[in-house]
């Protein structure tokens, strides 16, 4: 058998609710915290950590973190304290994962498409002025007007982290906004850190860093050694920013906007499948060497370096970044003075009421006007949660405290503001959530259906204005929606035009490792009119899915496979199935196939007959069925 694809049998459907009464094992439990809460929760610590260690020995906290550090050969030294260690040199390694993260949503994801971007690029601009402005006008007078960065930007590590601890119960959607928002929010600060907070410019280095960047750039043209390549030219670009006097950390946002990002290309993905096939018959170091390098080159380098550096990230820099910078003396005399301080209060308030209104009063204005896409689950009280979530805004606000204020008294003020705002927003943001959670209809939340049928979107079989609908949630390589499929084909027998189908993607990657990629793939089908015949295609074969056989199947349907090679990984084809992945975690579907009966969830045997009878108890008086009737054709 040459086929590495391993499918696991999935859920049964009819058996799920008796799957969500079971408990699960702690070491489930801890799985499921994951990485964004672990990182959340460690930076929670360290910062604690960092206020009572500044606290209860000031002294040593400053000392520890001014003990300089000197590098360098004969010559050729850097000194550094421990405290500039940590802000230019990790943090830059921070900004080089927000510069691949920005680079990516810009190339293959949530950016790509304006219609789909807009709500988060309006939300997010009108939440970086907003603050800025209501922090101008609080300050005014105090001196410190021009740290008006300090509010600007919102920490991307607790958003996310906090989004996981007290989001809502289906946060699919709203997740997708905030990340979407947060990219073009770093965006935003780290322009503003380049512009505004630059001092003593020096031209002639960034003349050196140009070509360190043109070589980051041509080095993707190297046929093998580029890991090596990257490093060296990533050292003399960052060390080319200090000594321009360019924050160093924006030179890992240069770089990172270098680095290439694709989709997985199919000839690239085929070659490591051989290769594994042939370490497999001749297991040696040689064909595992091979095999291992030719996976990996099929990933692009951005998304290794993201997935290499996220736990770094998470776990070691940015809790050590908390420890080094949010140790705040919290004496009478500095509460006090945070308290009459304008500085501090155009922190508190820039952050908490600047991001809240900015973020959701402009969606708010959107959805009013019908401006941009609002899919199902992103609700106006959803997005209040995640506006009040914006205003944690921790990690970027201290470093800029850091670049904008000098004295001493000052920045303690201005880190009392932070925190304060940070932990107002985390409660405010808490608070709506548990309001909207449970004012909110879950039940009938999962038992409707989120999207109405729409012709010009969805995939239908069947007149339009057919009284009978069957919705369908599955994935190509289930051997339920198999079944299903045929129960339907059995339906409509019966029905004829009176029943309309409609086929929505729900694919089940931990059970079936290439059900995403046939989803895909049937939307690249859809766009030259033939998505039906390519599902038909798919469910005929499901255990010989892989690259090759799509576009097999593509070829035998006469469709034009350039074309279709070029849609499989256009933001067109990933977009939909992203939408219909999110609706159906909107609904708390977790097993497939789920069906749809007139819009009112079905649970039960999904034979033909007990379709018929669910389509009958839901159906109008008017529309009534009668079996033995002859079908419409």
């Amino acid at each position: 058998m040459d086929n590495l694809t391993v499918i696991q049998r999935s859920p049964d459907p009819e058996e799920v609710d008796d799957r969500s009464r079971t408990r699960r094992s702690i070491a489930d439990k801890i799985r499921a915290v994951g990485q964004n809460r672990i990182g959340a929760l460690l930076l929670l610590l360290a910062t604690f950590a960092a206020i009572v260690w500044a606290n209860v020995a000031t002294g040593s906290y400053e000392s520890f973190w001014e003990t300089h550090l000197t590098v360098g050969v004969g010559d050729i030294q850097l000194d550094f304290t421990l405290h500039a260690l940590v802000n230019d040199a990790l943090m830059a390694i921070f900004f080089f994962t927000v510069g691949l993260e920005v680079r990516r949503e810009f190339a293959i994801g949530e950016l790509t498409s304006w219609s789909r971007a807009m709500v988060p690029v309006v939300a997010a601009i009108a939440g970086l002025a907003l603050p800025a402005l209501l922090f101008v006008f609080i300050a005014r007078g105090s001196g410190y007007e021009h740290a008006w960065g300090v509010v600007i930007s919102t920490d991307t590590a607790f958003l996310v982290g906090a989004l996981a601890l007290v989001g809502p119960r289906v946060p699919g959607r709203l997740r997708v906004f905030l990340l979407a928002l947060a990219v073009v929010d770093d965006i935003g600060a780290l322009s503003i850190i380049a512009v505004v907070y630059t001092e003593n410019f020096q031209p002639l280095p960034l003349l050196i860093a140009a070509v360190g960047l043109a070589g980051v750039y041509f080095t993707r043209y190297l046929p093998t050694g580029r890991g090596p390549v990257y490093a060296t030219l990533a050292i003399i670009v960052w060390l080319a920013f200090l000594a321009s006097g360019v924050h160093p950390t924006l030179a890992g946002v240069a770089i990172a906007l270098l680095v290439p990002v694709y989709r997985p290309d199919r000839r690239d993905v085929e070659h490591a499948l051989e290769l594994a096939r042939t370490f497999r018959q001749s297991p040696n170091s040689e064909y595992a060497r091979a095999a291992a390098n030719s996976l990996r080159e099929s990933i692009s380098i951005n998304e290794r370096l993201q997935s290499a550096y996220a736990p770094y990230i998470a776990y070691v820099i940015l809790p050590l970044f908390a420890l080094a910078n949010a140790g705040v003396v919290l004496s009478p005399e500095i509460l006090s003075g945070a308290i009459a301080s304008p500085l501090t209060w155009g922190i508190v308030v820039g952050l908490v009421v600047g991001k809240m209104l900015g973020v959701f009063g402009s969606a708010a204005v959107m959805k009013l006007l019908r401006i941009g896409e609002f899919g199902p689950g992103l609700t106006l009280d959803r997005i209040a949660g995640g506006a009040a979530l914006c205003g944690i805004g921790f990690t970027i606000s201290l470093f800029i405290v850091d670049l904008s204020i000098s004295d001493e008294q000052a920045q303690n003020e201005a880190r009392v503001g932070v925190l304060a705002a940070s932990v107002i927003a985390f409660l405010f943001a808490t608070v709506i959530f548990r309001i909207s959670d449970a004012v909110r209809p879950g039940g009938d939340t999962r038992q409707t259906l989120a999207r109405p049928v729409d012709p010009r979107r969805d995939h239908v079989f069947g007149p339009a204005d057919a009284p009978y609908t069957i919705v369908e949630y599955g994935d190509f390589q289930c051997g339920f929606c198999l079944k299903a499929s045929g129960s339907i084909q059995e339906v409509h027998g019966v029905l004829g035009d009176r029943l309309r189908y409609v086929w929505r993607h729900a694919p089940l990657t931990q059970y079936h490792p290439n059900a995403l990629a046939g989803a895909e793939a049937s939307e690249a089908a859809a766009l030259q009119g033939r998505f039906f015949e390519f599902e038909r295609g798919l469910f005929a074969d499901q255990e010989n899915q892989r690259p090759s056989d799509i576009v097999r199947l593509a070829r035998d349907l006469g469709l034009d496979v350039d074309r279709f090679e070029r849609d499989l990984t256009s933001p067109e084809v990933t977009g939909r199935v992203q939408d219909d992945i999110l609706d159906a975690e909107a609904m708390g579907i977790t097993s497939v196939p789920t069906l749809f009966i007139n819009g009112r969830r079905h649970t039960g045997p999904y034979d033909a007959q007990s379709l018929i009878r669910a389509l009958e108890r839901t159906a109008p008086d008017s529309a009534k069925i009668n079996p033995e009737a002859p079908a419409a054709h």
